[in-house]
């Protein structure tokens, strides 16, 4: 018995080192240069790379390991770098959301045209130790999610690709497009993939972290609907990865973030979509009740109505209180039977229309807009009417008391995830986010606030958390609580994976050590939200 347990530890120990082996980084100059040739850089006379145990014994500040990246980058793909000052560098940086990312400032921003460039740029900043951030669309809200402060960024704006195949069912999407690119691409083609409902919001950073669309209760999230996925791994190895050639990765890219690779593709599912009917309506605040009980029944009966988009937004603005809705139909059909108890109540003004997506996505962005201070929190609960007027009383109390901060928009933010969206998480294997349909129909919250003022950070990100902390107190206590955090409304400090369960989060540590076997994601790419529980931002 002794002696099997022991072969069996062996043999399980050889099959780890060889996978880590695979995938291991370079270490040394030569298999810098090896590698570096392999992607068709000439190494010979260009390149002066000081070896890793001369890096290391220094006593050298991380700023000049960066300093030593953006210089070496710039001498092997000098298009692509752009420096501090540089008007490419000011550009990039006024492309981001929020201010906090804005104020970020990275020692230089690269931007590569194709995977090869991302290649060669990660194994030189990977070689010589500086840390990193990578930018889709740049939508996230806290300072470091895709930034990174006297690091090097990674800007995949480049990365432009809408291709669509010739039997139109599926489309090859470069990372650094944002969703208003792509659907006014296929808008005209009479097509559609699934994507996000802002037109800026990047197509990277939305479709890892799970990816709510229009069209989701019949086709699902947008991390259930990518074929294939081209990535770059630590190592500066470019992959495809789909269910057939890398099962393992390909669950863990469906809702793990950014712990494994960096994408610079997405081969997303595309049916046909024509003309849709949505728009924006506001409805007085006293018209609470009514409105989230059309929710809860909205909710319960999702099955009948797929084809159902909706967005419940109570916004304090300019003095005042109100609700803030998108309804949205995928069909053209003029105030369809399925939202005729929301339309039923009394409203301020709309602008329901038929229309394309592209210009629904677009009138919600410009509510949106770039350059202010933006938090973003969350929780997920059991669906009840009577809940959700309650967390409307807290979320009122809480905001009381920060709204007379310059600039202040607050929102709480309320969509269903409905049974069939569940069911569709079954998918090409299933995806990581731990939701099961014994689990819904589930109401995702949001808080979502922007401000102008540095100085009232603090307190309002305190109010924000303030209202989540109490709302899960009061579900608790109803029997409404659910542990799931949506990562792409999560604040800096929320437990992402530990919200998918315990299962999936032991089985993405293991696809990271596989694959990623020196960290590089965890430790060189500290920003947004990791395995190890350290999430946030972080500067060299």
């Amino acid at each position: 018995m002794h002696v099997s347990y022991i072969w069996i530890l062996a043999t399980s120990c050889w099959a780890y080192c060889v996978t880590a082996e695979r995938y291991t980084a370079p270490r040394t100059v030569d298999e810098l240069h090896n590698a570096l040739t392999a992607l068709g850089v000439d190494v010979t006379g260009r390149l002066s790379v000081p070896p890793r145990s001369q890096l290391q014994s220094n006593a050298t500040a991380p700023t000049s390991h960066c300093s030593a990246t953006c210089g070496l980058l710039s001498a092997i793909r000098k298009n692509i770098v752009s420096v501090s000052g540089s008007q490419n560098y000011v550009e990039q940086q006024n492309r981001y959301w929020s201010a906090q990312q804005q104020e970020t400032l990275p020692a230089c921003r690269v931007t590569p045209k194709n995977a090869v460039d991302v290649a060669i740029s990660l194994l030189v900043t990977k070689y010589l130790d500086c840390p990193f951030a990578v930018k889709s669309g740049g939508h996230a809200a806290f300072a470091g999610a895709s930034n990174i402060q006297g690091g090097l960024a990674f800007d995949l704006s480049s990365l432009r690709q809408v291709e669509v195949s010739r039997d139109r069912a599926v489309t090859k999407v470069g990372a650094g497009n944002r969703w208003v690119d792509v659907y006014s691409k296929l808008d005209p083609l009479g097509l559609s993939v699934i994507g996000g409902r802002v037109a800026d919001i990047g197509v990277g950073g939305l479709t890892l972290g799970g990816g709510i669309s229009f069209f989701s209760g019949r086709h699902g999230w947008a991390l259930d609907s990518v074929k294939n996925y081209q990535v770059v791994l630590a190592n500066g190895q470019i992959h495809n990865v789909n269910r057939k050639s890398n099962p393992d990765l390909y669950f863990a890219l469906r809702g793990g973030g950014n712990n494994f690779a960096i994408v610079t593709r997405f081969d997303l599912e595309t049916f046909p979509q024509g003309l849709m009917w949505g728009g924006l309506t506001l409805h007085p605040p006293t018209t609470n009740a009514s409105i989230y009980n059309a929710f809860e029944n909205l909710a319960n009966d999702a099955t009948a109505n797929l084809d159902t988009g909706l967005l419940v937004t109570y916004i304090y603005f300019n003095g005042s209180y109100i609700f803030a809705n998108n309804y949205e139909y995928a069909m053209p059909t003029p105030f369809p039977p399925a939202f005729e108890e929301f339309t039923a109540i009394p409203n301020i003004t709309s602008t329901q229309r038929i229309t394309t997506l592209t210009n629904l996505t677009i009138e919600l962005n410009d509510s949106s807009p770039n350059g202010l201070r933006e938090h973003y929190t969350t929780a997920t609960f059991r669906v009840s009417a009577a809940f959700q007027v309650q967390i409307l009383d807290i979320f009122v109390q809480e905001i009381d008391t920060i709204r007379d901060a310059a600039g202040i928009a607050p929102a709480l933010v309320m969509q269903p995830i409905t049974s069939p969206m569940i069911r569709l998480f079954r998918k090409n294997g299933g995806n990581a986010l731990g939701i099961d349909e014994t689990d819904g129909p589930l109401n995702l919250i949001n808080v979502a606030i922007m401000w102008s003022d540095e100085a009232d950070d603090e307190r309002i990100i305190s109010a924000a958390a303030r209202v989540i902390s109490r709302a899960n107190e009061m579900a608790r206590s109803m029997g409404l609580e659910n542990r799931f955090i949506y990562q792409n409304y999560a604040s800096r400090g929320q437990d992402v994976f530990g919200g998918y369960g315990e299962e999936n989060e032991r089985r993405l540590l293991e696809i990271s050590r596989k694959y990623d076997p020196d960290r590089v994601f965890q430790n060189l790419q500290p920003g947004y939200f990791k395995l190890d529980g350290q999430n946030g931002g972080n500067s060299v």
